[in-house]
Parts: C-alpha cells; sequence; structure tokens
C-alpha cells in the first residue's frame, strides 16, 4: 500500500510493547493496543462474516474491523447489530461505503472476502493490485486445475491465471511456510478441510491403498449452505430428515484431489445435510496398503500434527463427535481399526461456520502477520 509499510515488517514498525501479553509468539511482535492490525471484511451478514466479525472484534492483536459494502449490499442494514443483536452494546459495526482509497487512509492491512466466489473473483484482482493482502472464503481462488474450477462455472479470463497460480490454500497445517508470504490466500472448504486433514498424515505415510479408492461421507449442518433461503433449507424441509445432496458433483472434492494428489477415481465424497445448525462430521473408509496396528496408524496422525494447535487426534480410543468441537476452531480426528488390520474408517469433526470458515481465516491471518496461531481463537 502506498506509503505504509504491509506484512509482519510494517505491523512491528507500527506497534510496541509486550508480545507474550497478547499471546504473540515468542520475540515476533511488539504490541499496543492503539497500534493494531486492522481488518477490513466484505460480506458480513452472511453466517460465516458474522462469525469473522465477532472473532476479529476480540482479537488481541486487531482493532475493529471495518465493515465494507458496495451499493444496495448488506441487506439495507446500516449496522451489523441490526441484523445480529449479539453484536449491541459493543460501539457499532457501522457498515461503510466500498472505497479502497478509504481504506488506505483507513490504515486497513488485510481485506477478508466473507462473499459470493462470484464477488470475490471480480474484487480480489483489485484488492491486490491496491496493495492489499487478502484472505477470501470463498471458492473462488482455492483451485489450481482448470477442469476442477469448471464446477464454479467461472470465465477463464487469462488476466487471471497470474492468481489461480499463485494463490495460497490456506490449509495451516499442511502450508504454514507458504501462508506467511501469501498475497491472496484461499480459505479451504469446510468438507475439504475435514477430508484433508483427516487423510493427509496417512497418505503421506503410504498407508491408503489409494487405488482401491476412498469413500468420504460427510454430514453437515444446515449453516453450510450459506444465509440466503431456499425450499431444501427451509425448516419445514429440514426439520426431521436426513438427505443426501450434490452426489459425484460437490465443489469440495476438487479441492480433496489437489490437495492430497490424487485421481478422480480414487475418491467418492458425498455430501448429506443434518437437521442441526451447524457442524460437520466426515466418516472416511479406507483400504490399508498392508496389514498395520492402531499404534502405528495414531503415531502417523500424532507426529504429523506435532506442533498444530487446531488439530486434536482422538485415536482409536474414542471417536470425535460434533458436539465435541462445536462452537471451536478444533478439527478433531479419530479411528476404528478392522481386527485383520486391513481396512480402517476415519471420523473427522469440525465447526463449520469455524474451523471450516471464519477460524480457519483469523488462523491464517495470525499466520500472514507472524502471530501464534491460537491468537483470538481460544
Amino acid at each position: 500500500m502506498e506509503g505504509r509499510q504491509g506484512g509482519k515488517a510494517g505491523l512491528q514498525a507500527r506497534v510496541g510493547g509486550s508480545c507474550e501479553k497478547w499471546g504473540f509468539s515468542p520475540g515476533c511482535l511488539n504490541k499496543e493496543m492503539n497500534a493494531s492490525l486492522k481488518p477490513a471484511v466484505f460480506g458480513a451478514t452472511g453466517y460465516s462474516g458474522f462469525e469473522l466479525v465477532r472473532l476479529l472484534a476480540r482479537h488481541p492483536a486487531a482493532s475493529k474491523p471495518i465493515l465494507v459494502r458496495r451499493d444496495g449490499e448488506s441487506g439495507g442494514y446500516v449496522d451489523l447489530s441490526e441484523a445480529y443483536p449479539q453484536l449491541a452494546g459493543n460501539g457499532g459495526f457501522p457498515f461503510q461505503n466500498f472505497s479502497w482509497q478509504q481504506m488506505k487512509n483507513a490504515g486497513v492491512d488485510v481485506v477478508f472476502f466473507a462473499t459470493p466466489h462470484e464477488f470475490s473473483r471480480e474484487l480480489a484482482p483489485e484488492a491486490i493490485a491496491q496493495g492489499f493482502r487478502v484472505i477470501d472464503l470463498s471458492g473462488a481462488w482455492r483451485l489450481k486445475q482448470t477442469e476442477n474450477r469448471a464446477v464454479y462455472g467461472f470465465a477463464e479470463n487469462p488476466e487471471d491465471a497470474p492468481l489461480d497460480s499463485s494463490a495460497v490454500y490456506g490449509l495451516p497445517e499442511l502450508h504454514s511456510c507458504e501462508i506467511k508470504s501469501a498475497k491472496l490466500l484461499a480459505n479451504p472448504g469446510c468438507y475439504a478441510t475435514s477430508i484433508i486433514l483427516a487423510l493427509a498424515p496417512w497418505i503421506r505415510a503410504g498407508f491408503v491403498d489409494v487405488e482401491h479408492g476412498i469413500v468420504c461421507d460427510s454430514k453437515s449442518g444446515v449453516s453450510g449452505a450459506g444465509k440466503t433461503p431456499s425450499t431444501k433449507t427451509h425448516f419445514v424441509e429440514i426439520d426431521g430428515d436426513f438427505s443426501a445432496y450434490s452426489v459425484f458433483g460437490h465443489r469440495h472434492s476438487g479441492e480433496v484431489l489437489e490437495q492430497l494428489g490424487i485421481g478422480g477415481g480414487s475418491l467418492q465424497f458425498t455430501p448429506h445435510l443434518l437437521p442441526i445448525p451447524r457442524g460437520i462430521l466426515s466418516t472416511i473408509y479406507v483400504k490399508l496398503a498392508k496389514p498395520v496396528t492402531s499404534e502405528e496408524l495414531e503415531q502417523a496422525l500424532v507426529g504429523f500434527y506435532a506442533g498444530k494447535p487446531w488439530v486434536r487426534v482422538f485415536g482409536a480410543a474414542r471417536l470425535p463427535q460434533i458436539k465435541f468441537s462445536l462452537n471451536t476452531n478444533y478439527c478433531d480426528i479419530g479411528f476404528s481399526l478392522s481386527p485383520d488390520g486391513k481396512r480402517a474408517v476415519l471420523v473427522s469433526c469440525l465447526d463449520n461456520l469455524l474451523k471450516g470458515a471464519a477460524g480457519q481465516a483469523v488462523q491464517n491471518m495470525n499466520l500472514m502477520f507472524g502471530l501464534d496461531e491460537k491468537a483470538g481463537l481460544q
């Protein structure tokens, strides 16, 4: 940004005080409350957008986020507390009309897009050109392969090719080094996060017979469909029901394939809609490449996620449940091994609005600006 230092160095130049006081990594930064990281948020009225604002508003290293809208957006609300009275009494969360220059003048460091894919596809390149760092919660920039992006129906604009190539997939447990220097960060999908985190350690260790095929049977609360109402997400339609959808065509399939490095013929992913507000449980069935013990499988998970604060390994002792990770940024992983040691079932749970969306976005912001991954999320 013109006239401002960006990233960690710029933040260091603007702050002072005790880093331990604010939960930062030892020696990383110093911080004062009146000289903090400044975020801006597009799409604050959605479920993920609201959770994002709530997390940023209490983040020890960030000042109150600027909420940005274009003409006619934000549902006619002047202040976010009108849509979410939970925020009332905190000095207000007013919307500001969109202007890159005003955002620069306000000292914005990072721009979050909690918006539809088309919106992010349009405005993220502009934000990058203006010198802002971007964290996008949509699927606009997650996929590298054209055939996988086709599910979104984007026009393949040659001008977007450099950003498609350079955008970092924001799964901190796999890409922390790349995230730290990212200009455009693509926050992962909620289903994809639950599946990739469960499978990555075993696939990289060579335990999974990928050619035999992997079955991912995932269930999500209805908030995963977003805030815009539809006949499929109406209370009368979902209450007391349980249904599969988007079989052989869900948008998150490409993320799983690309991040795990497997072919489409090796994955069957079927999402289901649970009649609950939030939470994801993925049950993943694999054939093992060779007989192994529970201890070997558990150690692969424990070793892979050593030092990763937002993954909890339950191992074979107890399987995760949605209620354990609800309203947290944790992804919980457990498994059961067949008596012959040739087959295993992984169970992965997370909150789709936190580790599956807003919480992971804040975790990524922490990494991008040299903060402790846990800051603002405990």
